[in-house]
């Protein structure tokens, strides 16, 4: 029992680190030489990227920051398919993967590389809701894109995609720890994106193009 739980604990951590590599504030150093935290809404993530730094840094932000959370599961399916059958319960699967998911998405957004700042989580999120469930992460997206294509407001979508998420768990019958997983990660996001709330409700909420 303790080396399982030894095992869980460095897989988690591992996650935590996956999610905690500052894309966005590497992009911001190396291309424009700015601290990103510094400009614009102050998050690392690819919708400040792209207003300040450019489209295709925002593009390979967005991208790799997706692939962080999609790894992180990953490495706990391959722990689970190449491991003998007795190297872990089954049963602890899925709430591994739920602890290694909320890790990946802390670890984005509270990076030990950047002093705990660093971006929103909603593409970390969707990377790991891709190895979750495809069709959850399809309708998370689908959600995102249409209040996108009539609202204009990243923010706004994004809050848009993490109660769809947990709609999507609930109406998909997933197990009890994606769910859980979806409840607090949607929570999450959405305090993530206070400032905005606060923009929004005021009628001052930037729309893509716009300067924040």
């Amino acid at each position: 029992m303790a080396i399982n739980l030894a095992i869980c604990t460095l897989l988690i951590l591992l996650s935590y680190l996956l999610g905690s590599i500052p894309t966005g504030y590497l992009a911001g150093h190396y291309l424009k030489g700015i601290d990103i935290r510094e400009h614009g809404s102050g998050s690392t993530g690819a919708t400040n990227v792209l207003r300040t730094v450019g489209k295709s840094a925002a593009i390979a932000v967005l991208a790799i920051d997706l692939f962080k959370g999609w790894l992180a599961i990953i490495l706990i399916n391959l722990v689970y398919d190449l491991a003998p059958t007795d190297f872990l319960p089954e049963n602890w699967h899925f709430w591994l993967i739920t602890g290694a998911a909320l890790s990946a998405i802390i670890g984005h957004s509270k990076s030990i590389w950047l002093n705990f700042t660093g971006g929103k989580s909603v593409a970390t999120t969707l990377g790991i809701l891709i190895v979750m469930n495809p069709l959850v992460a399809l309708g998370t997206v689908a959600s995102f894109g249409i209040i996108l294509s009539i609202s204009r407001i990243v923010s706004l979508s994004s809050i848009a995609g993490a109660i769809a998420v947990n709609i999507l768990m609930l109406a998909l019958n997933q197990p009890l720890p994606y769910s859980i997983f979806a409840a607090i990660a949607g929570v999450y996001v959405i305090l993530r994106h206070k400032t905005n709330i606060q923009r929004l409700l005021a009628g001052i909420e930037p729309k893509i193009g716009q300067a924040s």
